[in-house]
Formats: structure tokens, sequence, C-alpha cells
């Protein structure tokens, strides 16, 4: 088990990267852009409780987009949040400052991988986006039901596919550049979480998609938001389109130039996110 520093006060900037800084901008982006699904996801968690949450634990929390937004919905709880990258819980414990809930969220470094850090019993864990790049998600929801009490939820969150945004007539001399953008990263299918859940003990109480599709025009957050996300989607791009799709990609997501998505007012946001929920008996 790792819970080595639990202080997030400081940064510690020892092999800190581009890609960190990446993802943590594109945390906070999806928070901001897509506030009105974490507003209806942590309602809709609230009606499934039996008892409004006092002890939350939120598990691979990155900037604690999540943490914020349930210690924000449950006014009396106190939220762990649990992740590796001491980057990530630096912006967390910014974030909680900035708010006033510094008191009520507490950013703890732990590998999940290794082992469960020592929590309190909680009346609800919370896993968004998290269990898949764990190396044993089985043993990590076996702990998560040791840590809950009988009543107790875990919700557990996946994206189903990346976000769209872009109208389907970008592409030089050939539309639907993001379409084929998509296709060449489609992996597996998305993982159902149900066996997982009963496998581990628990009860599945329900599995809900929401389906998120903002149309235009949108706030200017979102053309970031779209940039950040095609950038990373670029990263994996090479040798799988073509040349002249990888420059199509490169205009659109250049700050500077005419075609940068940066200067476009149609963008639009499509995906959709599955939230599995499991009661401990």
């Amino acid at each position: 088990m790792n819970t080595a520093d639990t202080d997030v006060s400081r940064p510690n900037h020892t092999g800190a990267d581009a890609g960190t800084a990446a993802m943590a901008e594109i945390l906070e982006l999806d928070a901001e852009v897509l506030h009105s699904h974490l507003s209806e996801l942590t309602a809709w968690l609230g009606e499934l409780s039996d008892r409004e949450p006092g002890r939350i634990v939120d598990l691979g929390s990155g900037t604690g987009t999540g943490a914020v937004a349930l210690a924000s919905r449950f006014p009396r709880a106190e939220v762990t949040a649990l992740d590796l990258s001491p980057q990530m819980l630096h912006r967390l414990a910014e974030k909680a400052a900035a708010l006033g809930l510094a008191d009520r969220v507490r950013g703890v470094r732990a590998d999940l991988d290794e082992g469960r850090p020592v929590i309190h019993t909680s009346d609800l864990v919370w896993a968004a986006a998290s269990l898949h790049h764990m190396g044993d998600p089985d043993r990590v929801l076996s702990d998560v039901f040791g840590a809950l009490r009988p009543g107790a939820l875990l919700a557990v969150t996946e994206m189903d596919f990346f976000p769209r945004f872009l109208p389907d007539d970008i592409g030089v001399g050939r539309p639907g550049l993001e379409a084929r953008l998509h296709a060449a990263l489609n992996g597996e299918p998305a993982a159902d979480w149900t066996e997982h859940l009963i496998r581990a003990g628990f009860v599945a109480e329900a599995v809900r998609p929401f389906v998120i599709d903002l149309p235009a025009p949108l706030p200017a957050a979102t053309a970031r938001y779209a940039q950040a996300c095609l950038r990373k989607l670029r990263s994996h791009l090479d040798g799988q389109l073509s040349a002249e799709d990888l420059a199509a990609l490169d205009a659109v997501t250049d700050g500077e130039g005419p075609g940068s998505i940066l200067r476009r007012d149609d963008l639009t946001v499509r995906t959709t996110r599955t939230t599995w929920v499991g009661r401990r008996p």
C-alpha cells in the first residue's frame, strides 16, 4: 500500500511533464463545459442514497472536479480525493481553497494499484473515468466494498466515446475529418461494469447513460476544450490517418491559424457517459 506524502499544499515538479498538464487542462475544461451533466449526475446519486452522505471518497480524482462537485452537492460531507499525481492534487488543493471547501475536501496521494489507503468507512465512493486505468479493477472494487458501510453506494462513470465537436464538413477536400479520426482510434467496446460490481459483492442498483448533446453557440471555454481534446487525440494518430487528414487536424488545432478551432462559433459537444451504481448490502 502506498500512501506517500499526503501534504499536497506544495507541488512537486520532479518528473512532471507536459502530458500531466495537458490532461489537467482537459479535466478542468470538461467540468466547466459539462457542468450541467455533473450537476445532474450528483443530484441523481443524492436521490439513490439512503441518507445524505457524510463521508465520500473520489478514486483517481485528477484535479478534483468530481470531489468539488460532490462537496458542493452534499454540504455536510467530507470528501477524500485519492490520486497518484502530486500535480493533480495540488490543483485540487488550490481549487478547494478558492471555493471555501478546504476544510471538507482533502487530497491524498495514493497508488490504487498498490492497495487501498487507510480511509474512514464511507457513504459514497465515486470513480469517474478511473477504473479502466487500473491494473486490477476487480481488486480495487473489492477494496471499495470493504470501505463502505452497509447501504452505501459506489458510482462508476465511464466515457462511452470521446467527445465530438466539429461540423461534418471539415476536411481538406474530403468532409468528415472528425468521423475518420474517431474511426482510426476505435478500440475495444466500452466496458460494462455490472458484472464487476456483482463479483465484488455489490447489488447492482442502477445503470444510467447520460447523452450529452450541446448545440451551438456554446461558451468560449468550449473551443479551448475542443482544442485540448483534439490535441490529445492527435498524439495517437501518426500512421493511422492520411497525411492530408493529419494536416487538416493540425490546422484545426492551431491556436493562431485562420482555420483554428478557436475561431469557430459552430462547435457542438456530443458524447455519452454511463454511470453504474452498486450498493453494499
